[in-house]
């Protein structure tokens, strides 16, 4: 499956028809890609800035982890059709087949994978937005803002691909601790994202 080399006319397209894939986790993997993108934007504004030579190393360390968790956010998008397909086939087993439980559990192990692998990247990405509205060109500051509010959306979204797949298992101590690594992303890191936000808007705000 390949989304990410689609135009944005094509991906939209697909995602709004009744094919179950791409579905909400493949829009949070890009949103997310689209959100870091934004900090690698500041970074580039920020470099060769003689107003910004002090922090010049800092900007390049931070483009080079975001370019990282670009691009495995892009991979992701396919990753995560990839990863649904077993549950998608597991859905179509009769209900009183004798594997179905178990080619069902693991099918929905499966498609927490890459959501949970989602969040996980959104919350560094949070983070890389943090340094980058500190540092960066103040011309790009509100760039830095809409990144880390994609950021924390996509994470959000992706949270929700990982708890439509929990409340379906029959192994309860997974699905809790999966639960539970969600649970404490979201709670760091949508307040990082607000409070970036909120920042961000009180320094471009005229009063």
């Amino acid at each position: 499956m390949n989304f990410i080399d689609r135009s944005c006319n094509e991906f939209v397209e697909k995602l709004s028809s009744k094919s179950a894939v791409p579905g909400g986790g493949g829009a949070s993997a890009l949103v997310g890609a689209v959100g870091i993108a934004l900090g690698n934007m500041v970074g580039n504004l920020t470099v060769g800035k003689k107003k910004y030579a002090d922090v010049e190393a800092d900007i390049h360390e931070l483009m080079d982890k975001a370019t990282a968790l670009q691009l495995e956010l892009l991979r992701l998008v396919d990753e995560d059709a990839v990863v649904f397909e077993p549950l998608s086939k597991a859905y179509g087993i009769p209900k009183d087949d004798p594997t179905r439980e178990l080619i069902m559990e693991d099918a929905l192990k499966l498609a927490c994978t890459v959501p949970m692998d989602i969040m996980r990247l959104c919350a560094r990405a949070i983070e890389l937005h943090d340094e980058f509205a500190k540092k960066g060109s103040v011309l790009a500051l509100s760039d830095a803002g809409v990144g880390a509010i994609l950021c924390k959306a996509a994470l959000q979204g992706a949270s929700l691909n990982v708890y439509i797949n929990t409340q379906s298992m029959v192994d309860n101590k997974y699905a809790g601790s999966i639960e539970a690594e969600a649970d404490a992303i979201i709670g760091k890191y949508s307040v990082m994202a607000d409070e970036i936000f909120n920042s961000v808007t009180g320094r471009l705000r005229k009063r």
